[in-house]
């Protein structure tokens, strides 16, 4: 059975457990069970390279000794035994002198939850896991591919999508931002891992030439998230694309951390994100910020933060919604600190429907470089393939047609799709960054301002033709009577 077949047969039994509800979840309890497989795997890689390593794991919950066996545990033996396996594994000690493999494995299951009820279907998922073998090269590197899709999956899952951001788009930044060896990168809302593990390719592809220089990559990777789903499986990304000891990959909320608290040790020569847009944090997080950014807004907070976490010289690129270009308030005033610290260089705009099913909202990507103030901004507007009305799950975006940004990129001349404006003007409109494409008609603006004197004219409008028509109607019923 190929691949792809044994996942989609381990996704039919999980819909037959009563215990799990909904994509998001049989993704999350298909992939605790994957995490502690390739864990497994990586513990065995390690012991033949070192005769002294110790696993953190107690030996009873290795998958090796409880999960392996296809005629093993079944039905409630099973299900009390991953009970008891949880409940180790939140509780794994961790200290200066135990295994880095320890921390990663308890942050991982600290929210994790079994949601089968069934141990007997438990049994067949785990039997189905066992027929991939790591050990050969071609499954590992073909379930890498694999795996991606599941994330993709999310896209459709709820509330879920948000934190899977389309390949296409990863890599595009990725490539733009040409992150290098020895660089610490930093994705500070990582979700499923897509920009950090675009980062790994990247630059095991361009830079890694040496043993040195491989574990140099280990080391250069951080990130943050703080919902516990999303966090396993970001670690299990890691796993998969060789960062053998993700411990850099956090379970916390990058904006719980007051922003006077970060030190110049903490500062990070590359940012790539996209930060949840739409939603509010809780209260209190606002006073993490200096008075006059001060909101409840998240993609205004971490644009805030992700100014202040890059050296100088440090590259960022973010993806953002149309509400944050156009804002006024305290947006326009974390806008105005943007241009001011950094050089934002670019802003590629994006078509709607690139992170549907999740959300509809057009969305941007902006590339910046701190230490030098803005002079003039590049706009360019990234059209739909020939053929297309919109992106689906089914027809997502593609990297290849990033191509003509790409080669627009190093010699930029204006072009249909290409312009560039002075920052002053930016300024003078109040640091709205909603700028429509000069080259072509008219077309759609979020501007608030804007919209509201459209409206007021079309209401104008139909009360001239209102009162027309009733002066006509008059006339006509008067003529009548004569």
């Amino acid at each position: 059975m190929s691949l792809s077949a044994t996942i989609k047969s381990i996704q039919d039994i999980l819909r037959k457990d009563a215990g799990v509800d909904g994509d998001a979840q049989r993704i999350s309890q298909l992939c605790w069970m994957l995490f502690l497989k390739i864990f497994d795997f990586q513990e065995d890689e390690a012991e033949m390279m070192d005769d002294d390593y110790k696993s953190p794991l107690p030996k009873k919950y290795r998958w090796r000794n409880w999960a392996k066996d296809p005629e093993g545990m079944t039905g409630d033996d099973l299900l009390e035994h991953v009970e008891e396996l949880f409940k180790a594994l939140k509780e794994l000690k961790i200290g200066p002198k135990s295994n880095p493999r320890a921390a990663v494995v308890r942050a991982v299951f600290e929210d994790a939850y079994n949601y089968q009820k069934s141990g007997q279907l438990l049994r067949q998922v785990i039997n189905k896991l066992n027929e991939i073998d790591f050990s050969r090269s071609a499954d590992f590197h073909q379930f890498g591919g694999i795996y991606e899709q599941i994330l993709s999956d999310l896209r459709g899952a709820g509330n879920a999508g948000e934190y899977y951001t389309p390949r296409g788009v990863t890599q595009f930044i990725v490539d733009m931002v040409d992150p290098k060896l020895g660089e610490r990168i930093l994705d500070p809302a990582c979700g499923t891992g897509g920009f950090l593990t675009s980062a790994i390719e990247h630059v095991r592809s361009n830079y890694v030439k040496t043993a040195k220089h491989r574990a140099t990559l280990q080391s250069q990777i951080h990130g943050v998230e703080k919902k516990p789903m999303p966090h396993m499986l970001c670690v299990t990304n890691m796993l998969l694309h060789g960062i053998e000891v993700p411990d850099q990959i956090r379970h916390d909320n990058t904006l719980n951390r007051p922003l006077r608290d970060y030190k110049a040790a903490d500062r990070v020569d590359v940012i790539i994100t996209n930060p949840p847009f739409g939603g509010m944090e809780e209260d209190g997080i606002e006073t993490n910020f200096p008075a006059s950014y001060r909101t409840r807004e998240t993609a205004d907070l971490f644009l805030v933060l992700i100014i202040h976490l890059l050296k100088k010289g440090g590259r960022g690129a973010v993806v953002l919604p149309d509400g944050t270009l156009f804002g006024d308030g305290v947006k326009a005033r974390v806008k105005q600190n943007l241009l001011e610290e950094c050089n934002l260089h670019t802003i590629v705009r994006l078509p709607k429907g690139v992170f549907s099913p999740y959300t509809s909202i057009k969305t941007n990507l902006l590339f910046f470089t701190k230490g030098e103030a803005t002079k003039e901004i590049w706009f360019y507007e990234h059209p739909y393939p020939e053929g297309y009305k919109s992106y689906s799950k089914t027809k997502p975006l593609r990297v290849e047609e990033f191509e003509p940004e790409k080669s627009w990129w190093n010699d930029r001349q204006e072009n249909e799709f290409a312009w560039r404006v002075p920052v002053q003007q930016v300024v003078e409109n109040g640091y709205n960054l909603d700028l429509k494409n000069p080259h072509e008609g008219e077309s759609e603006s979020h501007d608030p301002d804007v919209l509201i004197a459209q409206y007021k004219k079309l209401a104008k409008q139909v009360e001239e033709a209102r009162n027309k028509l009733r002066d006509e109607l008059g006339a006509a019923l008067g003529g009548g009577s004569e």
